[in-house]
């Protein structure tokens, strides 16, 4: 009988391990991995940069003299044009000045008249003659100044612009140099953003004066402003704290659209020689410090440190850490670890790059 038993279990073992065997074969066949190259090749990336946005002109429009705010022409974000009336501070004062110097001149004139008249008839000496042109002269100097202080009364436009907010109100008392609002000219704009060192020297490697680099403007609704901008100014120092250095591009502006005092991003095209490219899902992160698995030539995959220079979506183009001809492991990167040793298929760097949402040209 313990015989019968012995030989059940036996068989039955045997069985077991007949049926098992190819299983396991069959699931070790299943763990394939894909394996691809980084990429190297010309490229460009867009680079962001937080920006402010200036307008071509935008000035204090302040009181030139002092008196009461007689009458305001114009209204908060009006479009003026230049040499329009803005603001009238009572005249009443300036005019009685005026008038005063007029009164000066004239009599001024006569008094010289009647010199030269003496003079030429040799009654008074050439020298008097010379002090009654002097008192002319500065009569009509005084009736100038008289003049010019009238016209300060009125505040005109000295550009075409957009007004902004009123700082005074009618029947306020204004002293000289009080701010009454500013004035924009929107027609182009200004936009200043700070570019590190080391892309300065590739900018100014990669571009000529005759032929100015096109940035483009992302709003801060996350829509492109549909007219480019072109980088024409580069401020003359580093900010030695933050290593930057202020770029400014003009834009074209014909619709109004933009105002002084708007924010957004810069997106600049940059040219990159010999860049080598990878894709995103073929990293992984370890205390913010990017690795990818390297396959050997004996199969074994080993971690390794890259360091990022620019980043798209779907791709990361590498300062350093890999070279064309290595291999790194693209799916399955949770499924191994170091030294593991694995069974993988091969794809083209070209064909997976190509494959991705962005392509990279």
């Amino acid at each position: 009988m313990m015989s019968k038993i012995l030989m059940f279990i036996g068989l039955s073992a045997l069985l077991c391990n007949t049926s098992c065997k190819p299983e396991k074969e069959e699931k070790e066949e299943e763990i394939k991995f894909l394996v691809t190259s980084p990429l190297k090749k010309d490229t460009t990336v867009v680079r962001d940069y937080v920006c402010q946005v200036r307008a071509i002109q935008h000035i204090e429009v302040r009181a030139l003299e002092r008196g009461y705010l007689q009458e305001i022409y114009v209204d908060e974000g009006q479009f003026v044009k230049k040499g329009q009336l803005m603001f009238k501070i009572m005249p009443m004062i300036y005019q009685a000045e005026q008038q005063k110097a007029q009164a000066e001149a004239k009599f001024a004139e006569i008094e010289y008249l009647n010199t030269k008249r003496l003079t030429d008839s040799n009654v008074v000496s050439p020298n008097e003659l010379a002090m009654a042109k002097a008192k002319f002269d500065r009569a009509n100097a005084e009736l100038s100044l008289a003049q010019t202080h009238l016209q300060f009364t009125d505040i005109k436009a000295p550009f075409d612009g957009i007004m902004d907010h009123f700082q005074v109100r009618v029947g306020s008392l204004i002293a000289e140099g009080d701010l009454l609002t500013t004035l924009s000219d929107n027609s182009e704009m200004w936009v200043y953003f700070n570019v590190p060192e080391a892309e300065y020297l590739d900018y100014k490697s990669n571009v000529k004066e005759e032929n100015l680099l096109k940035v483009s403007l992302l709003m801060a609704n996350n829509q492109l402003f549909k007219y480019p901008g072109v980088v024409k100014a580069i401020e003359a120092d580093f900010n030695n704290e933050t290593g930057n250095i202020a770029f400014r591009a003009t834009f074209p502006n014909p619709d109004g659209l933009l105002r002084h005092g708007e924010t957004g991003n810069i997106q600049m095209t940059v040219p990159l020689k010999n860049a080598i490219i990878i894709p995103q899902k073929a990293t992984f992160e370890i205390l913010e410090k990017k690795y990818v698995y390297v396959v050997g030539k004996d199969n074994v995959v080993h971690s390794r440190e890259i360091n990022i220079a620019s980043e798209m979506p779907d791709i990361y183009v590498l300062k350093d850490g890999l070279n064309e001809n290595e291999r790194i492991l693209l799916e399955g990167i949770r499924k191994v670890k170091d030294n593991d040793k694995i069974v993988y298929d091969y794809e083209d760097a070209k064909k997976v790059i190509s494959n991705l949402k962005v392509y990279v040209e």
